[in-house]
């Protein structure tokens, strides 16, 4: 009891503050989500993701060798798809020349040891922007998990070390993985989007990927009907149970700063790993006020990373990964 404890004798200044603080953040926790593009010296400047950029294939092992030089060890791979190349089923994501085979090729020439995982899903190649085929006006699931499948199969052939389905159709966990054990690919891991809420701030990432919900009549303009309600706690937990029993290696969480009361239910009660995804929304919006002077940028995004790692994240999917690094 005060006086015998005085809690501020263990914050007088920064050396006993380093010394007890109970979170910490270095370059092993990030996952770098990089966005390609076909073409050559491309790097494009995303408009709503200020300093994040589009990479063309030269440029992409150009950047995930600097990546490297930083600690920065894992990637996350996203292709943004020619217009023409996109069709219902998302044919071009099993292409084994497509751009995100290519794109696993380059990084592993690159940097053989950098751990390449990848997106799957349909939105980045499909005609109506949604994670999964349409069929009458609905998104069907039992048919898009045999294509994901398909797909996350043709990233394992091209080198990738985990895919990551972000798509939340029910049961493509166990669809992927029995594809994978067939064709004897059993070290390719699974990080699954378990808990991919119907959030508003995936805003930046469709502008990065042309990959939104078109409007077009009798098709859903959002995502409702698979990504969870942003109500929802309780579901989060059977969700995740769900992706562990069908063999989800690692589990996620998207978005970050909104949802980490679900970040530390899960870190509490599930025995994998689990990410979490600092969403496109969440960089522009600390970009925007920075760039207004309302916020010290590298304060408030180290912050935010701490608060996400004592949470309960085991890692960290983050656009400021490498501003972070360097910080570091």
């Amino acid at each position: 009891m005060f006086p015998l404890q005085r809690h501020r004798r263990l914050r007088q200044n920064e050396s006993i503050r380093a010394l007890i603080r109970e979170t910490h953040l270095s370059p092993n926790d990030f996952i770098v989500p990089l966005f390609v593009v076909e073409g050559k010296g491309v790097k494009d400047e995303i408009a709503s993701m200020p300093n994040y950029y589009r990479f063309s294939l030269d440029l992409l092992a150009k950047e995930v060798k600097e990546l490297w030089q930083l600690g920065l060890k894992s990637v996350l791979l996203f292709v943004k798809v020619d217009e023409k190349l996109k069709d219902n089923r998302g044919e071009e994501a099993v292409n084994p020349n497509g751009l995100m085979q290519r794109a696993i090729k380059t990084v592993k020439e690159a940097v053989p040891e950098m751990l390449v995982m990848t997106d799957v899903a349909l939105d980045p190649y499909s005609i109506y922007g949604h994670d999964g085929i349409v069929d009458q006006g609905k998104i069907v699931n039992d048919r898009t998990n045999s294509f994901l499948a398909q797909m996350a199969l043709s990233h394992a052939q091209a080198g990738a070390d985990f895919v990551a389905p972000s798509d939340m159709m029910d049961g493509r966990i166990l669809e992927i993985r029995s594809v994978l054990e067939d064709a004897h690919f059993t070290d390719v891991g699974i990080m699954s989007y378990s808990a991919k809420f119907a959030s508003a701030f995936y805003g930046p990432f469709r502008d990065a990927l042309d990959s939104a919900p078109v409007d077009v009549k009798d098709i859903p303009k959002d995502k409702k009907t698979y990504q969870m309600d942003p109500a929802n706690r309780n579901e989060a937990l059977k969700e995740t149970f769900a992706d562990i029993d069908e063999g989800a290696d690692i589990v996620m969480v998207k978005p970050g700063l909104c949802y980490l009361d679900i970040v530390r239910d899960l870190s509490n009660e599930v025995e994998v790993p689990v990410a979490v995804y600092q969403v496109s929304g969440e960089y522009a919006m600390i970009k925007a006020a920075s760039e207004k002077s309302w916020l010290d940028h590298d304060a408030v995004m180290l912050e935010q990373l701490t608060a996400i790692k004592r949470a309960g994240a085991s890692m960290i999917a983050s656009y400021f990964a490498k501003d972070a690094a360097k910080l570091l």
